[in-house]
């Protein structure tokens, strides 16, 4: 299955196509008020954590450093991702930053990993629950073999 998640800078005009508005950043955005931003939701979990936020932005680390530690906090916490896959599976799902460029953020990444854990829970969705032969036989009145 295809699901839409664009990327959008906070600070760009609210859109009516753009589904489920979520801001996936710790810190709330400069000179913007809750009101006019058209929030679905103010998801933080799923951000980098302050640490790592922190030693990025002081250039303590490289991008590719950031990508690699931001890729692990997600695979730790898989659970951060399920409010956004709910999002992401009830249409468009547009994930905002304050973030000046948007290609060098977390968001890229962030998206990455939600159509990645998407396509792998379709994927056990459509895996049969039991070999042929035993649903055959199950169906069939007959005790599964040990």
């Amino acid at each position: 299955m295809n699901y839409d998640i664009v990327l959008k800078r906070i600070y760009q005009e609210v859109d009516d196509e753009d589904g489920a508005r979520v801001l996936v950043d710790r810190l709330w955005p400069r000179g913007k008020r809750r009101e006019g931003l058209a929030l679905t939701d103010w998801y933080r979990d799923a951000s980098p954590s302050p640490a790592l936020r922190r030693q990025f932005h002081q250039e303590a680390i490289s991008a590719e450093v950031f990508a690699a530690r931001y890729r692990g906090e997600l695979r730790d916490s898989p659970e951060n991702l399920l409010p956004l896959m709910r999002h992401a599976r009830h249409g468009r799902l547009t994930l905002l930053s304050a973030a000046r460029h948007l290609d060098a953020s977390h968001l890229p990444i962030l998206r990455e990993a939600i159509l990645q854990a998407l396509h792998d829970e379709d994927a056990e969705d459509r895996e049969p629950a039991s070999p042929p032969c035993l649903a055959h036989r199950l169906r069939d009145g007959q005790a599964p073999e040990a």
